[in-house]
């Protein structure tokens, strides 16, 4: 009997380790078809460059144009000239609008208009290319649209794919054809490494989540370079238990124990280009290495999230209150630009940067030029700032409130933003 009840109690056993997040979340990591130009097809784990390979990881890269300016009048854009007139010593350059030939001509400031896209991954259902820097997306809700890579590295890099029957292939971008994100196994007989998850100690506080070092390695196979009084060395993640920042230099302990200096690479000097948290609440924290202090690696972390949590892209609505206590309802643009729950904002607290998701925040507030209170849905306060979305350099927010024409706000027009 009592060996029989032990072998009834081995599922209960199972189910906490799987729920407790102890074991391996293969649905978070990136999975799809690749088809090349010569119509060879390859499926299986992704791996974007040397960088991206889960489902929260961002695609970065620029918008062709910006059809919301289209919404506002001839006032509006009076208006927004002048606001950008009266704000031009705070380091906004010359970015001038005027008005010639009956169309608006914007001098050195169209990147303010036409701004960058950021998504997770798992937003998007395909990627074709269009052109050497040219990528027509398609998103989990069947929104279709072009972007192109001027100055991002996720159009025009390779593609590494574990084909489930020939094993581990890099791909050209030049000889992609497209890219079909689906649903990924349970269970995966290859993949890249496992997660990297930890808690990173900065002088702002602590980040405990899924950790990107240099911004770039983020599997325990990953490899973290240095130098050693001895020689260099090439340490698997998954053998660190610990980082500090000592100086230029780090002090690296193994889980073994054994702890060592190391100097002389970007991964630990002041050369790094910091360390990113993918937070449960915040989305994504990026910490410079002037503010880290330490990370420390753990085996367990929460639930990733695998494709189906994104299968929903929703556009942005809620009431925007302005100052003199008047209230506009409907669905929103924010900053011009930002029209739908998967885009970002974007700001700092010092100088740790946050980059959030719409779809996680309850309301934004306007504190002063450059900062606002940013609440989450979690009930987590923010205040953040330097950044265009939370600053005076935010270009406005248009408020569809029927069939008729949006209205138009200036950010110093608006009290709240509350979005549902």
């Amino acid at each position: 009997m009592k060996i029989q009840n032990s072998i009834k109690t081995i599922p209960a056993v199972l189910l906490f380790f799987l729920s407790s997040g102890l074991v391996a979340q293969d649905s978070g990591f990136l999975y799809g078809k690749v088809t090349t130009i010569d119509g060879s097809a390859y499926e299986g784990p992704l791996r974007w460059g040397k960088e991206e390979a889960y489902w929260t990881d961002m695609f970065n890269a620029s918008k062709d144009e910006n059809a919301n300016i289209d919404y506002l009048s001839r006032e509006d854009m009076r208006r927004l000239e002048r606001y950008y007139y009266e704000n031009r010593d705070r380091d906004w350059g010359d970015r001038i609008a005027g008005w010639f030939g009956g169309g608006w001509h914007h001098e050195r400031w169209g990147r303010d208009y036409v701004h960058q896209f950021n998504c997770q991954f798992g937003e998007i259902r395909s990627l074709r290319l269009s052109g050497r820097s040219w990528v027509d997306v398609e998103l989990q809700n069947g929104d279709k649209f072009e972007v192109k890579g001027d100055g991002y590295n996720d159009i025009g890099t390779h593609v590494k794919i574990l084909d489930k029957e020939i094993g581990e292939i890099e791909l050209k971008w030049s000889r992609i054809d497209k890219v079909e994100f689906m649903e990924t196994p349970n269970k995966l007989a290859r993949k890249f490494g496992e997660p990297l998850f930890g808690t990173v100690e900065t002088y702002g506080g602590t980040f405990t989540g899924y950790v990107q070092w240099d911004h770039d390695e983020r599997v325990d196979t990953d490899k973290l370079d240095g130098d050693t009084y001895d020689g260099d060395v090439a340490i698997e993640f998954g053998k660190i238990r610990s980082i500090e920042r000592s100086g230029s230099r780090s002090v690296v302990v193994l889980k073994s124990g054994r702890e060592m200096e190391l100097r002389g690479s970007n991964d630990v000097n002041p050369e790094n280009r910091g360390v990113i948290v993918t937070h449960e609440k915040y989305g994504r924290v990026d910490i410079p290495w002037r503010e880290f202090k330490k990370v420390t690696f753990s085996d367990d972390g929460f639930k990733m999230k695998s494709y189906t949590d994104f299968k929903t892209q929703k556009e942005l609505s809620g009431v925007v209150k302005v100052a003199n206590g008047d209230t506009y309802s409907g669905r929103i643009i924010y900053d011009l630009d930002e029209a739908y729950d998967y885009e970002v904002l974007q700001g700092k607290d010092d100088d740790i940067e946050y980059i959030i998701p719409f779809r996680y925040i309850k309301r934004i507030t306007p504190k002063n030029y450059d900062y606002s209170n940013v609440e989450l849905k979690s009930g987590d306060r923010l205040t953040l700032g330097e950044g265009q979305d939370v600053s005076d350099r935010n270009t406005g927010i248009l408020v569809f409130q029927g069939s008729g024409d949006p209205k138009y706000l200036l950010w110093n027009d608006i009290d709240e933003v509350t979005f549902n």
